[in-house]
């Protein structure tokens, strides 16, 4: 397998990661605050990354790299989650996913008016095929209340996640994607502990049961492995043909939903999945 299918497998496995993250952030979502859980998922991703940074060739960044690659991380792993948090605790799980999948759509238009990407026919109507796929899979759960503030919050998200995306580049082609993955994410968590000790950080963890630490354990954990197989993935591939794969994640929680759940499986949501295949596929078919 070359590099260029090993980044869009990466991109895949994130993509499914992140489905099932939003899930387990929706099972916890009402006991903590959106800054102390960003918090906990980052420091338990750069705890479990930390072993390998320590294992690997020693490396430096310029001086000039720091600052530009802790805001991207801040961004990328802390407001970019803090929002998505905040949102989901007002917008049903189903919509907030498909709001969030405009991020492909926004970071292809980030990407061309930067000039690192053309906007083509096929990218486009990749996207769009994926959008009505993830809209028909998750079906009527995509209406009912919400709150219109929770909702912009998550597109700032998406659009908070677009402009990194794009901006990652230029560091990742200088240096190793490990390195580069802890120390965002440590920039992340060390922007996010005065907003969480500010807000229940100290207070709502002991308030917590088993199943939801386990929650917080498993998103703190598959964030870690999961980042660094997205700045990987950013390295070696176009922005926007990562960031479409982000079109599993809410594919993946309405499976979960069937799953765990016991959630009937309709025939919208079988035509939702094609839909979502096919377009990975025509978005990822060109050169």
């Amino acid at each position: 397998m070359n590099r260029t299918a090993l980044a869009v497998l990466a991109a895949a496995i994130t993509g499914i990661q992140v489905g099932a993250a939003i899930v387990a952030t929706r099972f916890v979502a009402a006991d903590i605050s959106p800054a102390a859980l960003a918090f906990l998922r980052y420091a338990i991703g750069v705890a479990c990354l930390v072993p390998a940074v320590a294992m690997a060739q020693r490396m430096r960044f310029a001086r000039a790299d720091i600052a530009p690659i802790a805001a991207l991380g801040i961004g990328q792993f802390g407001i970019l989650i803090a929002l998505l948090n905040y949102g989901l605790q007002t917008v049903p799980a189903a919509r907030g996913a498909l709001i969030f999948a405009t991020f492909p759509l926004l970071t292809l238009v980030v990407a061309a008016l930067l000039g690192h990407e053309r906007v083509t026919t096929r990218k486009i109507s990749g996207i769009l095929a994926t959008l009505l796929g993830i809209a028909l899979a998750l079906g009527d759960k995509i209406f009912g209340a919400g709150s219109l503030i929770g909702e912009f919050a998550i597109l700032a998200s998406a659009a908070t996640g677009a402009v990194c995306s794009v901006l990652y580049r230029p560091y990742l082609a200088r240096y190793p994607t490990l390195p580069v993955s802890a120390f965002a994410m440590a920039a992340a968590a060390a922007a996010l502990a005065v907003p969480a000790a500010l807000g229940d950080l100290f207070v709502a963890p002991a308030q917590l049961s088993r199943h939801a630490w386990a929650a917080i354990v498993f998103i703190g954990l598959s964030s870690g492995g999961g980042y660094v197989l997205w700045l990987w993935a950013l390295k070696n591939i176009a922005a926007t043909r990562v960031t479409v794969f982000l079109a599993l994640s809410p594919v993946t929680a309405a499976a979960l939903g069937v799953v765990f759940l016991g959630e009937a499986v309709t025939a919208a949501m079988m035509v939702g999945v094609v839909c979502v295949a096919a377009g990975l596929w025509v978005a990822n078919s060109e050169s």
